[in-house]
């Protein structure tokens, strides 16, 4: 294992590979276009390369962070004259996990888009690249550029199917959106380097250290935020993410809801620890903030999860509220709470994208993402209904999911910070995401229940997923099949680690240990973290854990037994005014863009006036 802070040659690697490899299959397009299996094995095996890297990384970043200053350029009297890569524990495993996902998408792609060009290959090199210079970079300007190189990336993806109108109009609104949230963004960046004079982040923290954060300070933190929780689907800002997911590719889904939400909420904790953390102070203001919006954010997203009848509006829905637990995980400012929401977005990320790739080769077989129309039809894809049956369970803590631990580190930390309700909301959550996709499995696997009545608003956008697949649709290939099973059962076994929490809570301490990654980075001091903060907290794996767990797994079937059968019960009538109610807020996800800007406006109203008044 390296010291902490030295020089790892393996950190440029694995963003140039991806990106070299991208630019030769790009340009060589003419020539190999013809040869498929050649651009899927060239893909296949530099992902595969890109995730090695970076479990090595995770191996070796595991004493301390571990820095590559690009060109030689070293910080010179503590000031940082060049860019670089600062990256720990925490930051090469997402990085990691982003690439296991592109792996197995690409895996999923080899008979999914037969007639698919190099674009699509170099589209996911280059998404890849730019995901894991995010995780890794440790410039706050760089942090942006990585943002739109991964952000243009998925613009194209999601308008792939480009001669349709759907797929260009979802990716109308994700750009839209999601571009003036970055350049808010910049924005902040530019107030940030106006104050200090300096991009790199280490240096940036230091000087914001010194002395009470000015308004300059807050309006720029505020700024940035706004971009980082844009991509992090956070309410109100969250829009354009069904309309994302709802058309574009099924193997890009994984990649939006298993790690690209998850980024944007990475870029709000490390943004905050590294940059703004010491200078901000105001411990309870930050985390009453983050909290709130945590909360509303993930019993919006459930809520809707389980009202939709589109499979990929559900589980778009479903990460939007999973994303408001990542935030609340986050919101504690604990070394515990942020280790959970670590565990809660491994877990999350496997079960979610073997749950898509399910959807994927529903697709392919049944040609709809219609619950109503696929009731009962999906019996003869049995290793595909048990698969989904697991990762819904999965997606509901169900121990042994690693989503249980993360719920379970999550609630104790809150619980012993004065915060019990938190408890409440993660399972309350759960089991509405849980009985949504529960239901969907006992529907159309099962074919459990009274068909659903067909929803008018889905035969458009059915009748659009069609066009993924083409040629033998008579059976689902190994390469649909077992990839999401290999997911599962990997969100299962990380769940049984005996060392997860420690390690994980282990990483959370590096992260938020700001004084150390200032020495580590400007000054090449080995810190070691462990001792740095105040001591771990338990991560033993207790009883009234597992017991949440089952709980809420058990709450999830019921609720979903209830969605199947919910004709034959009693008093359905006196519901009327609250479907008026929740038809009232289906039409705030109007799909028209002007819409969205406005409530991302109203966001940055709310949000900035909150933390202007409580930090002032």
């Amino acid at each position: 294992m390296r010291a902490p802070g030295t020089l790892d040659p393996l950190l440029p690697l694995v963003v140039v590979v991806p990106l070299l490899v991208a630019a030769l299959l790009a340009a060589l397009s003419a020539l190999i276009s013809q040869h498929r299996r050649v651009l899927d094995l060239v893909a296949i095996a530099t992902s595969v390369a890109v995730s090695a890297m970076l479990v090595v990384l995770m191996a070796r970043t595991a004493g301390g962070v571990a820095v590559y200053w690009f060109a030689g350029l070293h910080p010179r009297h503590g000031a940082a004259i060049g860019i670089d890569f600062a990256a720990g524990s925490l930051s090469c495993g997402l990085a990691a996990l982003t690439a296991v996902l592109v792996t197995a998408s690409m895996v999923f792609s080899w008979r999914y888009f037969e007639t698919a060009s190099t674009w699509f290959h170099s589209l996911m090199l280059v998404f890849l690249a730019g995901m894991v210079g995010f995780c890794l970079t440790g410039d706050i300007f760089d942090l942006f550029v990585w943002f739109e190189v991964m952000g243009v990336a998925a613009y194209a993806l999601t308008a792939f199917r480009v001669e349709e109108k759907g797929p260009l109009q979802g990716a109308y609104n994700f750009a839209i959106t999601n571009s003036v949230g970055a350049y808010l963004s910049l924005l902040g960046i530019g107030l940030i380097y106006a104050r200090t004079g300096a991009l790199n982040m280490a240096q940036i923290g230091r000087a914001l250290g010194h002395g009470r954060p000015g308004s300059l300070v807050v309006v720029a933190f505020v700024l940035v935020l706004v971009g980082l929780i844009t991509k992090g689907a956070i309410v109100p800002f969250h829009f354009w993410l069904a309309d994302a997911h709802a058309v574009a590719p099924t193997p890009v889904c994984v990649l939006f809801s298993g790690v690209m939400v998850e980024l944007g909420l990475y870029g709000v904790a490390r943004v905050y620890w590294s940059v703004f953390g010491a200078g901000l102070g105001h411990r309870s203001a930050i985390t009453a903030a983050f909290l709130a919006l945590g909360i509303l954010t993930a019993l919006v997203g459930a809520f809707f999860s389980y009202r939709q009848r589109h499979l990929k509006r559900m589980l778009a829905f479903s990460t939007i509220s999973h994303a408001g637990l990542f935030l609340v995980g986050f919101a504690l400012l604990t070394p515990l709470g942020l280790a959970g929401a670590a565990a809660y977005v491994i877990g999350h990320g496997l079960v979610k994208a073997a749950l898509f790739l399910c959807v994927g080769a529903v697709l392919h077989r049944l040609g709809s993402v219609d619950e109503s129309r696929l009731h009962g039809r999906g019996r003869a894809l049995k290793t595909t209904g048990v698969v989904f049956t697991l990762a819904a369970l999965g997606l509901a803590d169900l121990p042994p999911f690693a989503t249980y631990l993360g719920a379970g580190w999550v609630g104790d930390s809150a619980s012993s910070h004065g915060a019990p309700y938190v408890t409440a909301v993660v399972m309350i959550s759960s089991i509405l995401v849980g009985g949504a996709v529960l239901r969907v499995a006992g529907g159309v696997f099962y074919g459990l229940g009274d068909p659903p009545r067909e929803d008018p608003r889905l035969r458009q956008g059915a009748t659009e997923e069609r066009s993924e697949t083409s040629g033998d649709e008579a059976k689902v290939p190994l390469t649909m099949t077992l990839p999401p099973l290999v997911l599962v059962a990997a969100a299962a076994a990380i769940g049984l680690l005996p060392h997860l929490g420690s390690v994980l809570q282990h990483a959370a301490l590096q992260v938020e240990d700001e004084a150390g990654y200032v020495k580590t980075v400007l000054g090449g001091a080995a810190v070691h973290h462990l001792s740095a903060l105040s001591p771990k907290e338990p991560t033993a794996v207790r009883a009234i854990d597992l017991e949440s767990g089952f709980g809420t797994a058990a709450g999830a079937l019921l609720l979903a037994l209830g969605g199947l059968y919910y004709r034959r019960l009693p008093g359905l009538k006196r519901l009327r005014p609250a479907r008026v109610v929740a038809d009232t807020f289906d039409r705030l996800q109007s799909g028209v863009v002007n819409d969205y800007l406005t409530w991302l406006v109203f966001g940055v109203a709310c949000i900035g006036g909150a933390l202007a008044f409580s930090l002032r």
